[in-house]
């Protein structure tokens, strides 16, 4: 792993080295300034002044020598445009086939101009992230604000890469053109995608793609699967190997990941009767639910550090322990024995194998699709959250077969089983392990992240959450002064993954522990809501189970809607520091709106106040970890012990409390149970608002 100056001075092409930003001399000029600040010898206007003044003389500076190049690629694209025009009233195919490889010459010429311009983005919300850090000014936000729209500005020329989409249009159309058209009179604006695209313009495309990249429904949904995506661009637009990518494999995956959320959820309408059935409280429902979590706190650190090794093997042994454990919950009502009914549920979360989903898109999803791959983990996992309690809704029929129970009770057991075993055959049949480079084979030390974290390297996203530190940005300050010092070995050994939870916890800062102590207290607010819903239904309103089922299924299926909304509306119109905020304060009034005041407790009471707290825990899920990928240290964005696991672990223990509040409150009667666990999420709600607003404004 290379610190960022020196990727910086990797990826430069030589002859453009003096139009890149002055990243090293501008770092430079930042010590300065602190320095001189503490002695006293200048004053921070000044100093803000000056800095402002030498940002503006290296945009400049870029934008100058980007629109000569483009200049330059647009007369390469009209005198090769003379060439094209004269083929078409005397074709040769030898002048074709020439006039294709020189047009494909402009395009690599181009793929270097988009990484030209990607690169100096980059440098420029570092190098104002370090500003703000360095002197807890929110100069960011004023630099971007007073340049953004003015009309002598020339920011936007490197963030909107103003002219280029002409050239990249120009380019694709008459590559389009000189493919072989089969007699076909269509042109390129007649399809609405090409039969055949050329190489060169996918590499141009996915350039393109990672520099306009800004917040939209399909990377806010990318957000939740907490998946990693490289940082800097190579000149050549090279890809990862395509070779590791199976579709198949993918889907297996994604599969995996609603058969895993379906078998979570779809116990929660019936647990409360079936724990009744074998001689328990209705409360202890809170542990039968619980302990699928509890097995997953275990279950997320072995299923990370074997997926350094193999796909295949741990997705196999997942699906042989989701079956023995659904098998086992559906058994305990025959054998009438609440331990089975743990036992099985235990099982299942010990085949909890999310973590290796998450790894197999970080590692063998191609960068061009990898976000369509996350929001497809996300998407499959609210669709599971949803079938569950739906599908326990349906299954309210009771028979018998020899010594064999089939009720609402085991029939999500029997179910599931089935489920799980369809799911082994095809794994096996259909599955294919990707090949692992020479230097991917893992250690404690060098392995990927089971969970890698989402970086963001979206240039607008920069200028949007400017403040924020991203794990390439954490690295680049570790080592300040590392790189100037020489004392590279040092630096090296500081980026190394870290080995166990307790060295992983020391690199928490208090930005990231407010993102997992919020992240703890959404998941805990939601798992109270979910697991006592049919206890507390049936104990006010007398609702059946199918009722129960149908409220749960409807709130699972709010889920992509309100991403929808987010990602492609409000998140285009506030800071992701502003929904956190307003998120955080609306979930605290669906917690308040919940509690059983009034006399008698209402069925719109209680939907109303379930609806606000659980979709806007959705809402703040996403920001959260979308915020949290950011602000993480680059030790924990590799090895066993990282940022994703981390966030994971967190999520899963608030579960586990959660539950077993739940039964403990039970001891309390069922009158008092609705009060007495709300008052814990209140309580950790409001003290997450309070930390959120304390740590911003303390760094900000």
């Amino acid at each position: 792993m290379v610190a960022f100056g020196k990727k910086l001075k990797l990826r430069q092409i030589d002859e453009w080295q003096g139009y890149y930003i002055n990243y090293k001399l501008m770092k430079k000029r930042v010590k300065q300034y602190a320095h001189q600040i503490e002695v006293g010898t200048q004053d921070r206007r000044h100093v803000l002044k000056d800095f402002s003044r030498m940002l503006d003389n290296q945009i400049e500076k870029i934008v100058l020598f980007l629109l000569e190049e483009q200049g330059h690629l647009a007369s390469r694209i009209a005198k090769l445009g003379e060439r094209h025009n004269a083929l078409l009233e005397q074709p040769e195919i030898s002048q074709i086939s020439e006039l294709r490889e020189s047009y494909r010459e402009v395009g690599q010429d181009l793929l270097k101009l988009l990484c030209f311009v990607e690169i100096n983005a980059i440098g420029l919300r570092k190098i104002l992230k370090k500003f703000d850090k360095r002197f807890g000014y929110r100069f960011t936000d004023y630099y971007v604000r007073t340049r953004a729209n003015h009309p002598y500005s020339q920011l936007q020329q490197v963030f909107k890469h103003v002219g280029l989409g002409a050239v990249v249009g120009a380019l694709s159309r008459n590559l389009h053109e000189l493919q072989d058209r089969q007699g076909s009179y269509l042109s390129i604006y007649d399809e609405t995608a090409p039969p055949l695209q050329d190489p060169v313009v996918d590499a141009i495309n996915a350039a393109v793609d990672r520099l306009s990249y800004s917040t939209n429904f399909l990377s806010f949904l990318a957000q939740h699967a907490f998946i990693m995506q490289e940082d800097l661009p190579t000149p050549t637009g090279e890809q990862p190997d395509d070779e590791r990518y199976h579709f198949m494999s993918l889907l297996l995956n994604l599969v995996n990941t609603f058969l895993y959320m379906v078998n979570t959820y779809i116990i929660v309408p019936t647990a409360d009767d079936y724990s009744m059935s074998l001689g328990a409280a209705a409360t202890v429902c809170g542990v039968v639910i619980g302990a699928m979590a509890v097995a997953q706190v275990f279950s997320s650190v072995y299923f990370s550090a074997w997926s350094n090794r193999s796909y295949f093997k741990p997705l196999v042994f997942s699906s042989i322990v989701l079956f023995m454990g659904n098998l086992m919950y559906a058994m305990a009502y025959d054998v009438r024995s609440i331990w089975v009914l743990l036992i099985g549920r235990l099982f299942c979360g010990f085949g909890s194998a999310r973590a290796v989903n998450r790894r197999y898109i970080s590692d063998c999803v191609p960068l061009k699709i990898r976000m369509q791959a996350s929001a497809g983990f996300v998407s499959a996992s609210a669709l599971g959250m949803a079938c569950g309690p739906a599908l326990a809704g349906l299954l309210q029929i009771n028979f018998k077969i020899y010594k064999l129970t089939f009720n609402q009770n085991t029939l999500p057991g029997w179910v599931m089983a089935v489920a799980w075993l369809v799911y082994l055959v095809w794994l096996w049949i259909s599955f294919r392990e990707p090949a692992r480079e020479q230097d991917d084979i893992p250690t404690a030390e060098t392995s990927n992240a089971a969970a890698e974290t989402l970086e963001t390297n979206g240039l607008e996203e920069g200028l949007k959450q400017p403040l924020l530190i991203t794990s390439e940005d954490k690295q680049d300050e570790d080592e300040d002064g590392d790189q100037e010092d020489g004392s590279e070995e040092a630096a090296e050994e500081s980026r190394q993954p870290v080995t166990s939870i307790g060295a992983a916890y020391r690199l928490l800062t208090p930005s990231v522990k407010v993102q997992l102590l919020i992240y703890f207290m959404l998941k805990y607010a939601m798992e109270i809501l979910l697991s006592e819903s049919s206890v507390v239904t049936t104990y006010y309103f007398g609702w059946s189970t199918s009722s129960v089922a149908i409220f749960l299924a409807c709130l699972g299926l709010t889920v992509l809607p309100v991403n929808i909304l987010v990602g492609s509306y409000i998140s285009n119109m506030f800071e992701d520091r502003q929904i956190l905020l307003a998120s955080e304060i609306l979930v605290c009034l669906g917690i308040i709106l919940s509690f059983h005041i009034i006399i008698p407790y209402s069925v719109v009471q209680y939907v109303g106040s379930g609806l606000i707290l659980f979709v806007f825990a959705e809402v703040l899920e996403g920001v959260n970890l979308s915020l949290l990928s950011r602000v993480m240290s680059s030790r924990l964005s590799r090895g066993t012990y990282n940022g994703g696991l981390l966030s994971t672990e967190a999520g899963t223990l608030a579960r586990v409390i959660a539950d077993a509040t739940i039964t403990l409150a039970g001891f309390l009667g069922e009158s008092r149970l609705l009060n007495i666990t709300l008052l814990p999420s209140l309580v950790i709600c409001v003290g997450s608002i309070v930390a959120t607003c304390f740590t911003y404004n303390s760094l900000y």
